[in-house]
């Protein structure tokens, strides 16, 4: 799956397709949107990002950039660890997807208080936020790797419900921290190292004292949150699901 030069095309007179010659250096899209870089490129943007990502946390598009440019170790292992699981596998065949066009948001909210996916839609409605504004992959040269990286962002606010964590500064600190421990993303250890340098030092004492360590023992003691299909686990109850993955209760 990884990208490679084609070899269906007209050749050139040192041997490569005209066309590829053109386009990225003789590297082919691998799928939609696929911008193939080389490791120099891949290292540039990675530093821009984080530079961007640093001073506005609030730069989806360059968190996003930063997690495919930096994740060549971390997305590999999560790869495995949903091949090697029951439930991750068939999401891996599937490729099932969270967006409003796959939701049934009225048959959600019709469901009773404390499921899955009513406190999901109340998730929502309360931060204002949507799942359609999660970026699609751009930068990972590896087809089912995108894919990966695609689900780990449109699965993160499920996390902030697992997690009883809203969107504001503070509870995405402590949602990076969970995800840091769970994913290994350098993208999610970079939120969780400097995020709190914009929290105020009340904050700051309830997120060292309390939030931080209670992230840090149930990342450690949940199972892959990649390994659930959500989307068949809406009526389950939010209590349940967290006592299935091992999330300990929420300070």
């Amino acid at each position: 799956g990884r990208a490679r030069p084609s070899h269906g095309e007209p050749r050139g007179r040192d041997g490569r397709g005209e066309e590829e010659e053109e386009e990225m250096g003789g590297w082919q899209q691998l799928y939609p949107g696929h911008i193939p870089t080389s490791p120099l490129q891949k290292a540039l943007l990675a530093a821009g990002s984080a530079l961007m990502a640093l001073y506005d946390p609030y730069r989806h598009d360059m968190v996003a950039v930063l997690g495919e440019t930096t994740g060549c170790l971390a997305l590999p292992n999560l790869r495995d660890k949903m091949k090697n699981h029951p439930e991750g596998y068939r999401i891996l065949q599937e490729r099932p997807r969270i967006r409003l066009s796959t939701l049934d948001m009225a048959r959600l909210q019709g469901l009773p208080e404390g499921s899955l996916g009513r406190e999901y839609v109340r998730f929502l409605e309360d931060n204002k936020v949507s799942p359609d504004t999660r970026m699609p992959p751009k930068f990972v040269d590896d087809e089912e790797l995108a894919y990966v990286i695609q689900r780990y962002r449109e699965v993160h606010d499920l996390m902030h419900t697992l997690l009883g964590m809203p969107t504001n500064m503070l509870g995405e600190v402590v949602v990076k921290w969970f995800e840091a421990i769970q994913t290994g993303l350098p993208m999610c250890v970079l939120g969780a190292a400097f995020g709190p340098v914009r929290l105020s030092t009340r904050k700051l004492q309830v997120l060292a004292t309390e939030l931080v360590p209670w992230a840090i023992r149930s990342g450690l003691n949940a199972s892959c949150v990649l390994n659930v299909y959500y989307e068949q686990r809406w009526e389950q109850p939010v209590e349940s699901l967290r006592e299935e993955l091992g999330i300990l209760p929420p300070p």
